[in-house]
């Protein structure tokens, strides 16, 4: 006799997830289960969250929470694998805060820099992403960006996410311009 789908599932997902691979789309958990139609599918997700097996971090995103699974990050993560399409980096609020140049940092509220349209995405208890959209390419930002391999995404320097914060129109009342002047 054959295992319930459900518990397939979180075998599967138990044997792929490791400390840096706990987020799963929706057509990684279909490769899992292909065969059920579409209403059992979306049953055996249900099924799966009821058991705490996944926790649905936003639309088409799972989580499979391991024990040793790094939940810090997580935001950046959904953010690369929600955008893992278009061209995106951390910037604005985010990208100053984490250098020390705005004097509030943004509690669970990331934003990115992204060539896919604006949009701001909830992520239950893990917080916000937010998307803004930005027309630049790569080559033009190659020297202003630095990969941060933790995040999984690249992140802008000081001064793109300043002009970033200006480009776009946001408040600088929280930037120290004293301190972002260190960086430029």
């Amino acid at each position: 006799m054959s295992p319930q789908p459900v518990t397939s599932m979180i075998r599967t997902l138990n044997d792929l997830a490791d400390r840096d691979r706990c987020l799963f789309t929706l057509s990684d958990l279909r490769g899992i289960l292909p065969e059920p139609s579409a209403g059992a599918f979306k049953t055996m997700l249900s099924r799966a969250e009821k058991k705490g097996a996944l926790k649905r971090v936003c639309r088409g995103l799972y989580f499979y929470p391991q024990p040793d699974c790094e939940q810090g990050l997580l935001l950046f993560h959904a953010a690369a694998r929600l955008r893992a399409d278009e061209f995106n980096y951390i910037s604005l609020e985010t990208a100053l805060s984490d250098a020390g140049v705005i004097s509030q940092v943004p509690m669970n509220w990331i934003t990115i820099m992204s060539s896919g349209r604006r949009n701001t995405i909830r992520c239950g208890e893990w917080g916000t992403i937010e998307f803004v959209h930005t027309c630049r390419k790569p080559a033009e930002l190659r020297n202003n960006l630095t990969y941060d391999a933790r995040c999984r995404m690249w992140r802008a320097s000081v001064s793109l996410a300043i002009r970033d914060m200006r480009f776009t129109r946001r408040t600088m009342d929280l930037v120290n311009q004293e301190v972002a002047d260190e960086f430029v």
